[in-house]
């Protein structure tokens, strides 16, 4: 009968504890994806939904300036605000800010180009030294 005891303790001697990994693995892609979300929600342009044409520019890293956004059918918003073509030059003047008089000009790819340039005429009528303008970021040409 000695033999059976000497099996026994063979049997759990030779079963070791395991560290299991995929539960880590899987709290690891569940932290990115959160991460990712939350890092894309931070992004605000405070201007009106357009389709941006394609393109590269660098990242803005001071506070925005005022954004004319122009949509497909030709309407012209300052942050969110409608604004006509005429009283652009003047609503602009009580927005700028003095040290850097700089607009981003959101125009949709259907927007009509007449429009957007007299819309920048108009802006830089009202002091407008810089236009930065938004582009979607992507591989629109290829590069």
């Amino acid at each position: 009968m000695p033999e059976p005891a000497v099996k026994l303790r063979r049997l759990r001697q030779a079963k070791r504890g395991r560290i299991e990994i995929i539960p880590m693995i899987d709290v690891m892609f569940f932290l990115l994806a959160t991460f990712m979300l939350a890092s894309l929600t931070q992004q605000s342009l405070d201007s009106v939904k357009v389709n941006l044409p394609k393109g590269a520019a660098e990242r803005l890293e001071k506070k925005p300036p005022v954004t004319l956004s122009v949509t497909p059918d030709g309407k012209l918003f300052l942050d969110k605000t409608e604004v006509k073509l005429d009283s652009l030059a003047p609503t602009l003047k009580n927005r700028l800010d003095p040290a850097d008089p700089s607009l981003v000009v959101a125009a949709d790819d259907a927007a009509p180009n007449g429009i957007i340039v007299q819309a920048m005429l108009r802006a830089r009528e009202g002091g407008v030294q810089h236009f930065l303008i938004a582009v979607e970021h992507g591989a629109g040409d290829g590069r």
